[in-house]
């Protein structure tokens, strides 16, 4: 069985996506089988592996209401090793489906319909949209474990109790496996006094939680590169479009860790 990891954030602009495909990505370069699962409205994940939507006709909105199986909206990308479950905007329509008290395990939706290609990926990866709604709680409910991206900016931790408190609530309600795999401190600036500041925080608050790299055991930040943030235009993950970028470098460094479990 494959492991299932969401990346969540309710924030927006914190590097959830920009995490979930360059993290997909690294693990498939590792040979990893890897699913990236894109259940952002947005579908921004969608477009940062170059898809556009002329390039497929069903997407996992389809998957959700029960019309099409996750065989039938997969699609495979330009790197090897990496697949895609895309989305678009019409996936804001299941939000009003989840939203009824009528329907049952309403929840576990996406936890049910993965059960169909899970044993096919060695890694699920979801990109979860910028809220905690219905969406990303059927994210979490599906999950071995989420990965939280907090960017080294101000008001950074904002937030973020009620984030854990969900999490919190549903391990002990919902998904009993449910774990924070880890917190990954992102649009962090070396020269930067704040950054500084917002990383020494989430180490002294979050210390087991933060990725460590095993030779150097350093604290895995992923810094502010212009390259990251030209990748998606293109295409592309970061580790593609500029393979020896200090970001490319940041997201393999997670995927090694993510990779020896």
């Amino acid at each position: 069985m494959s492991e299932i990891i969401s990346i969540a954030n309710q924030k927006g602009g914190v590097g959830k996506t920009t995490t979930a495909v360059n993290l997909a990505a690294s693990l498939a370069e590792r040979g990893k089988k890897v699913l990236l699962l894109d259940i952002d409205p947005q579908s921004n994940a969608t477009t940062s592996l170059g898809f556009s939507r002329g390039d497929y006709e069903f997407n996992i909105y389809h998957v959700l209401i029960g019309s099409k199986k996750f065989s039938e909206v997969i699609l495979k990308s330009n790197i090897k090793n990496l697949h895609l479950a895309p989305s678009n905007i019409g996936l804001v329509g299941i939000e009003k489906e989840f939203y009824n008290p009528k329907k049952k395990n309403r929840e576990l939706v996406l936890k049910e319909k993965l059960k169909e290609v899970s044993s096919k990926f060695d890694f699920i990866i979801i990109d979860s949209p910028p809220a905690l709604g219905p969406i990303t709680i059927n994210a979490l409910c599906a999950s071995d474990s989420v990965i939280i991206p907090i960017q080294c900016e101000f008001f950074a931790l904002e937030g973020l109790a009620q984030l854990l408190n969900t999490v919190s609530l549903l391990k002990k309600t919902i998904n009993p496996k449910l774990k924070i795999k880890g917190f990954l401190p992102t649009m962090y600036s070396g020269q930067n006094n704040l950054s500084k500041q917002v990383l020494e925080d989430l180490s002294h608050h979050f210390k087991d939680k933060l990725f460590h790299t095993r030779k150097s055991k350093e604290c895995i930040v992923v810094p502010r590169n212009v390259k990251i943030a030209e990748s998606p235009s293109f295409g592309k993950p970061v580790t593609v479009y500029a393979s020896t970028s200090k970001g490319s470098v940041a997201y393999r460094d997670l995927a090694t860790v993510i990779a020896r479990g």
